[in-house]
């Protein structure tokens, strides 16, 4: 399995525009941070978790010419979902298989209708929405998914443990036990850590680093990151041992 950061910023993204702060100035390739989103390549499979409004970028930098097999939707907000619109290349006539919550399947019906449509425009996207719980373990060519709760402030939303080593969590502020034991002590813990201030409706750097002491991960990538984080090489030199910055374009091999 092979995980590609497509972006790693939080909803304004890095650099927050008008802001001229020592990160949003850097030079530094890894303080430029679009939009949170990934791809990960399974069993000769290309999934996407979340596709916010850099994914027409995001896939231009990375590889324009890969082909989309489905994509894991964590929630509903924008900085999440506003690039769907741009997965209508990938979309046959069977429908792109996009999972998610029932919500979000509600919301996605008010916020794009002219997708779901008895009689489409032609070239509109059209997708295949498929309906998941948390904890309701489903297959994805061959590979087993479960959807994990965690809350970003009151809005539930999901994350997701893909197969056995890999789980994926962003926008969380607080992770229920039910979460925390369903991936206690995986190889790759990729989670949210917005900045190094506290936040009402994201984990900030503390908060993150006791998540990561309570499962355990052999390593863990932090990732939906604000440019009050601080600069990619001085928090990086504060972190403890297998624990990092994620930053655009970095791949990891699980």
């Amino acid at each position: 399995m092979k995980v590609t950061f497509l972006g790693t910023g939080t909803s304004t993204g890095v650099p927050q525009l008008g802001c001229k702060c020592e990160v949003c100035s850097s030079t530094d390739s890894r303080d430029k941070r679009l939009r949170t989103s990934a791809l990960i390549e399974v069993n000769g499979k290309n999934i996407i978790i979340d596709c916010g409004p850099d994914f027409y970028v995001q896939m231009l930098r990375n590889n324009q010419f890969a082909k989309l097999d489905a994509a894991l939707i964590t929630h509903i907000h924008y900085d999440h979902v506003g690039g769907v619109d741009d997965l209508r290349p990938f979309c046959s006539k069977e429908g792109f298989p996009f999972y998610c919550t029932a919500d979000v399947s509600s919301d996605l019906h008010k916020h794009i209708p002219y997708c779901f449509e008895a009689h489409p425009y032609p070239g509109v996207p059209h997708f295949d929405l498929r309906i998941i719980k948390p904890y309701e373990k489903f297959k994805l060519y061959d590979t087993d998914i479960t959807p994990l709760q965690v809350m970003h402030a009151k809005l539930p939303i999901l994350g997701f443990k893909i197969g056995e080593h890999l789980a994926y969590i962003t926008d969380a502020k607080t992770i229920p036990l039910k979460t925390i034991d369903e991936i206690r002590g995986i190889d790759t813990l990729i989670l949210n850590a917005l900045r190094i201030e506290p936040h009402h409706s994201h984990l900030d750097l503390e908060e993150a680093l006791d998540i990561v002491e309570e499962i355990k991960p052999k390593r863990t990538f932090f990732i939906h990151l604000s440019h009050d984080m601080g600069l990619h090489k001085e928090v990086s030199r504060i972190l403890p041992e297998n624990v990092f910055l994620a930053y655009d374009g970095l791949q990891i091999e699980i």
